[in-house]
């Protein structure tokens, strides 16, 4: 939402004055539009973000690390589609006026710089996770632990981006109560930068190393696999069986099943074991020599070193959902912080409600990438719908 009667007061729902856009309130052309686009976009980030969230709840293959973060972005998008998007598609009908409180436009506010930021702050929870399990697999934990940390950091980040706002921070003198936006400029310039410009380069960087060493992992494993080819033993002798379980003497022969019978057919005492079962002449192990080592199972630090198929498929979708996120919320931060440093710059509102509206579509568009490019996601959801049916 835009005001060019006050270009210099930015935010992340920038208001839009009763004198610039009063024409539109209502249900006239641009109200009824806003109001039918705002439904269906509420509608399909509440279907296709609950349906995330189940299919992690309930479905066992599903719940993978990376899916821990999933449901977490998940998680914001529908708290979005629930607490902001409503009164956002209101204001939107209404032509950009802000009819009610001015304190439940601050909690507007606060919720949607606290959810945007979560959602970014989640992706580069995911790229940390990512790099540490490729980097350093050895002391990586899969158990959740480190996961549900990251998680539960990322959320108390973001509320304390968005704190300012609930404490007082929009209650300047001469607020305009018809229009809903972030009062201070120099919020607007460090919200942005909390929440997008300084993350979004390194969680870029993250991904790059992450999937860098993902090749270079999968390259040495193929080597490895190659280099484990069976050989055939060379030069002359008969090959020996690899079920023998103990110490092989080609010039002892274990005793007839005749030699043991008298002819009489009575039973001949056994052999003395310490003679062996040929007799004085077969040679014993020697008694001082260790017995074979058994080999040891893998330790949980070992397998923990290794990347799972169902891990690297999880990997290959976060590219999309990560460039999906960056096409669709660059253009609203550019737009608002440009706004912020330059109060000169007359930038028209039906821009940055264009531009808005961008932003809160990427919470619609995760599902659909998850379907697109996860057979796994694709098989949990055709599942859960057919149950559903």
């Amino acid at each position: 939402m835009g005001n060019d009667h006050a270009v210099h007061d930015a935010g992340l729902l920038a208001g839009r004055g009763p004198e610039t856009l009063g024409t539109d309130a209502g249900l006239g052309g641009a109200g009824a539009a806003a109001l039918v686009g705002g439904v269906l976009l509420i509608s399909m980030v509440l279907a296709g973000n609950s349906l995330v969230c189940v299919s992690v709840a309930s479905e066992r293959t599903l719940q993978t690390p990376t899916n821990y973060f999933i449901l977490s972005l998940a998680a914001a998008d529908l708290l979005l589609a629930i607490l902001v998007l409503p009164l956002f598609v209101y204001s939107e009908v209404q032509g950009g006026v802000w009819l009610l409180s001015p304190r439940l436009c601050d909690t507007l506010m606060a919720m949607d710089v606290m959810l945007c930021t979560a959602s970014i702050f989640n992706l580069c929870a995911i790229s940390v996770d990512r790099f540490v399990a490729v980097t350093v697999p050895l002391h990586y934990n899969r158990q959740g632990q480190r996961q549900l940390l990251l998680i539960a950091a990322t959320w108390l980040l973001s509320a304390a981006v968005a704190a300012p706002v609930l404490c007082g921070l929009n209650d300047v003198p001469g607020r305009d109560p018809a229009v809903c936006r972030l009062e201070d400029r120099d919020y607007v310039v460090y919200s942005s930068v909390c929440s997008f410009f300084l993350p979004c380069p390194l969680m870029l960087l993250l991904y790059w190393a992450t999937f860098r060493g993902l090749r270079r992992w999968e390259a040495a494993r193929h080597a490895k696999l190659h280099s484990r080819a069976p050989r055939r033993p060379s030069g002359p002798g008969p090959p020996v069986s690899d079920s023998a379980p103990g110490p092989f003497f080609p010039d002892c022969l274990p005793p007839s099943p005749s030699l043991l019978q008298s002819p009489s057919g009575s039973s001949r005492p056994e052999p003395d074991p310490s003679q062996g079962l040929c007799g004085p002449e077969c040679p014993l192990p020697d008694a001082g020599l260790p017995p074979a080592p058994a080999p040891a199972p893998p330790s949980r630090r070992t397998r923990g070193a290794k990347i799972t198929g169902r891990e690297r498929k999880a990997m290959r979708v976060l590219p999309v959902v990560v460039g999906a996120f960056l096409m669709c919320w660059t253009p609203f931060f550019v737009v608002h912080i440009t706004r912020a440093l330059c109060p000169a710059c007359l930038v028209p509102p039906r821009l940055v409600s264009a531009v808005t509206w961008l932003g809160y579509v990427n919470s619609a568009l995760n599902p659909i990438i998850y379907t697109v490019f996860n057979a796994e996601f694709r098989r949990v959801f055709r599942k859960s719908l057919c149950l559903r049916c």
